[in-house]
């Protein structure tokens, strides 16, 4: 990756993980998208965002196949936010390290009491179906739009 590449894929990670939400696609197999709303952070290395999820979920199936996917600033409710257009990623999904807690401690505090009532519904819905709330942390790394271009021409 080029210092060019490095420092548009740090400001796409620093404008999302700044958003209250953003608009997660997940791709399935036949390449239909699956929007999803999510909480987002930004980490400390500030070339990647992170937010926490469920494994068992649609979209850590989704993720399993392929780790490809989109985020957009959106609302609450998943509408995309005026004026912004989908940006290409990599996810990768970990349960445990320095990045797992790193993005759920971010995402506490950004969430603060948020937070305290999702655990308790999201506990109550994930234990019923046997899984085990927010113990997957999804690290997302935007991929610069640019970075086609340049290897194209490079190559």
């Amino acid at each position: 990756m080029t210092t060019a590449t490095s420092a548009a894929s740090a400001a796409s990670a620093a404008t999302l993980g700044a958003e209250d939400f953003v608009l997660l696609t997940t791709f399935r197999r036949g390449g239909e998208g699956v929007p999803t709303p999510v909480w987002i952070s930004r980490l400390a290395d500030e070339a990647r965002v992170g937010f926490y999820t469920t494994m068992g979920t649609g979209k850590t199936k989704r993720l399993r196949h392929t780790p490809r996917v989109t985020l957009q600033p959106c609302s609450r409710t998943g509408t995309p936010t005026p004026g912004t257009e989908p940006v290409e990623a990599t996810a990768q999904m970990v349960q445990s390290g320095r990045d797992f807690d790193e993005v759920q401690g971010a995402i506490r505090a950004k969430y603060g009491w948020q937070c305290a009532l999702f655990a308790v519904v999201g506990g109550l819905a994930t234990r019923s179906k046997g899984l085990t709330y927010r113990d997957t942390v999804v690290l997302i790394t935007p991929t610069p739009r640019s970075s086609a271009r340049e290897e194209a021409r490079d190559g």
